[in-house]
């Protein structure tokens, strides 16, 4: 398994190549949209604020929404799974959302994702130990870039 660190950030973000898919963690609670959701909603113009707004995806404990994306993003498809309140995010269900998140992109035949550990408290060595731990066993596929903070 490959894995790519990169900084979250909008640099970071443009500099993705190569990747099927990206993979974010929305919480019901997290309004405006914060890291990696705020930058790829930034670059989808508000695509994303507006799903939430609208209330056909609310960020609720394992919603699921596929997302295209425009042309300026090199990645083809954005997957955001709903994490439910950010109050409520302990370790283990941190944990629990990077295993199911894995499942579901490697049913999807997703080969290779990027993606960041959801909540912020997990930066720098632990969103490794995170993904090592909870993600890489579960992803069949063969890239990972995690982006952290």
């Amino acid at each position: 398994m490959n894995v790519v660190a990169l900084e979250t950030s909008l640099q970071g973000l443009d500099s993705l190549t190569g990747i099927d898919s990206l993979c974010l963690f929305v919480a019901a609670d997290d309004r405006p949209l914060q890291g990696l959701s705020g930058f790829v909603d930034w670059r989808l113009r508000g695509q994303l604020s507006r799903i939430l707004i609208e209330g056909d995806f609310l960020g609720d404990n394992e919603d699921w929404l596929l997302i295209p994306t425009v042309p300026q993003m090199n990645i083809p498809r954005i997957f955001a799974m709903g994490i439910g309140n950010l109050e409520d995010l302990s370790d283990r269900r941190v944990d629990e959302c990077l295993a199911v998140a894995a499942r579901k992109l490697s049913r999807a035949k997703m080969i290779s994702v990027a993606l960041e550990i959801p909540q912020s408290r997990f930066t720098g060595t632990a969103a490794l130990e995170r993904l090592n731990a909870c993600f890489i066993p579960e992803f069949s596929g063969e890239r990972v870039v995690l982006f952290r903070g």
